[in-house]
């Protein structure tokens, strides 16, 4: 990152409608395309060893990190300190992929003239797309931020990162910029493979440089869409990983509520209260059958919770507008809480309608409300559940709570269409880094159907590359008779693993 990024950032901490100038995302963005071909073909042991770095060196200066994103999102000490950990924890999974070498799908079909037609020598591999452009997150000032999953997902692949930052935590985002900058000069990478801007103007200018590849963001419906937008109408345009909102449907059944009612109702009112329902797997709407004492269960373990400050002031002024108009509707009524217009550390609230109001108004009632909120839609039969359910979007995860013996295949076959992760028991908010996981969904919830979360984050920053009768000593090094037993690989269809 060049100095000059660095002290426009620096300016930013204390105007926050400062931009990076033109002339200084031309040098970083510059800098970026310079240093795409050097950080695509350096060995997987550098690369692994640049994000473990960065990992080391977050991990040194967590005490003074969380000081300064204490100050400017109020999430405090234990909540900020748990992420910073997940944060580096997930630099650390991403060196693991990067050494398991499976992330480049190495194939090769050799040569076959008795093939019908006559089959040519073709290898196959994923390689970096270039320079990807992040957008941080408010409400994770780490684990979604200028050194979060988006980052190490694009370092890992092999591409240069510009991080735009979050004006919610500017001082933040400049301190962690610098150390990331330190720890990566520091391992040896190459000058250029990271670098920070601020402001919206720079934002927007940013998507739609030509010397950006790809972008990744997590944020609101409106911000992503425009960004998807700018990304779509470029002349040369660009795949653009958004992850902008979700409702994360909540199904219970009434053997649930019968077996368990209260246990689900605390479990419930801790999740849509949690970080003051700013976590973009808030279970939002929450279906339950009539006729039960859900709602009273609920609004007794909501009674005790307390929510902090909101993020931003953005989110706060938009709270009590987006309760207003969920509340409007003739079918909803307050169970507990109430519209509150100091938005400082507002109450939580449980609104409560009914699944034939849902589905016939799910763009006024389905609509996400970010802050300490939850939607009961109680539904009569089960023909009223699923024209509810048939009126919802994409989410990020759906819930299933039911009862052994009870027939739900259908319910897990629909809430599959709907949602990129389906639970079975607990609560959505809180997503393990690992292996495995998914974090993505249909629209609106992302704009792709990759995952932002875990080892196949990796995906989006990929693209493939076919070589054809080439010489040996032309090939990207992973592609060559000598290193091709250093990474599991398909060879004439039969998959093979790495050597040792």
């Amino acid at each position: 990152m060049t100095d000059s990024a660095v002290l426009t950032a620096h300016a930013s901490a204390s105007s926050p409608s400062a931009s990076t100038d033109a002339a200084t995302l031309d040098a970083v963005a510059a800098a970026a395309a310079a240093a795409a071909p050097l950080v695509r073909a350096s060995a997987d042991a550098d690369c692994a060893g640049w994000l473990r770095a960065v990992a080391d060196a977050l991990d040194a200066n967590a005490a003074e990190l969380v000081a300064i994103a204490d100050e400017e999102t109020h999430l405090g000490t234990v909540r900020l300190t748990g992420e910073v950990a997940r944060t580096t924890e997930q630099l650390r999974l991403f060196a693991t992929v990067v050494d398991d070498g499976a992330w480049r799908e190495i194939t090769v079909d050799h040569a076959d003239a008795s093939a019908t037609p006559p089959r040519p020598e073709i290898r196959r591999m994923l390689t970096a797309v270039g320079p990807v452009a992040v957008y941080s997150a408010s409400n994770f000032p780490f684990a979604f931020s200028v050194a979060g999953g988006d980052t190490a997902s694009a370092l890992a692949a092999g591409c240069p990162v510009i991080v735009k930052a979050h004006s919610g935590h500017p001082r933040l985002s400049v301190r962690t910029a610098e150390i990331v900058t330190d720890a990566l000069t520091t391992a040896g990478a190459p000058d250029g493979i990271f670098a920070l801007v601020v402001g919206r103007e720079a934002g927007n200018a940013l998507v739609q440089h030509p010397a950006i590849a790809a972008a990744g963001f997590t944020g609101s419906l409106s911000g992503g869409r425009a960004l998807f937008d700018l990304a779509s109408g470029r002349p040369d345009p660009i795949p653009f990983y958004g992850e902008l909102g979700s409702i994360n449907p909540v199904v219970i059944t009434a053997a649930a509520i019968a077996a368990r009612g209260g246990s689900l109702a605390t479990g419930l009112a801790g999740s849509f209260t949690l970080g003051s329902g700013q976590f973009c797997t808030k279970p939002g709407v929450v279906f339950v059958p009539t006729g039960t004492a859900f709602a009273d269960d609920l609004a007794a373990a909501v009674g005790p919770a307390t929510t902090g400050r909101l993020l931003t002031d953005r989110i706060a002024s938009a709270f009590p507008v987006g309760l207003a108009a969920l509340a409007a509707d003739d079918s909803v009524t307050i169970v507990v809480g109430a519209i509150d217009s100091d938005t400082d550390a507002p109450q939580p609230v449980v609104l409560r309608t009914d699944a034939r109001a849902v589905a016939t108004r799910p763009d006024t009632l389905l609509e996400e409300c970010f802050g300490p909120v939850t939607l009961l839609v109680e539904y009569a039969d089960e023909a009223e559940l699923f024209a509810a359910l048939g009126a919802l979007g994409g989410s990020l995860t759906a819930t299933l709570h039911s009862e052994p013996g009870e027939e739900v295949a259908s319910l897990v076959e629909r809430l599959s269409q709907v949602a990129g992760r389906v639970l079975f028991a607990g609560w959505p908010t809180g997503v393990a880094v690992t292996w495995s996981q998914h974090h993505g969904g249909p629209w609106p919830a992302t704009t792709s159907l990759h995952t932002s979360v875990g080892a196949s984050a990796i995906r989006r920053f990929l693209r493939p590359i076919a070589f054809q009768d080439a010489p040996d000593a032309l090939l990207p090094a992973p592609l060559r008779d000598a290193n091709l037993a250093a990474a599991p690989r398909r060879v004439d269809g039969t998959l093979l693993l790495a050597a040792g």
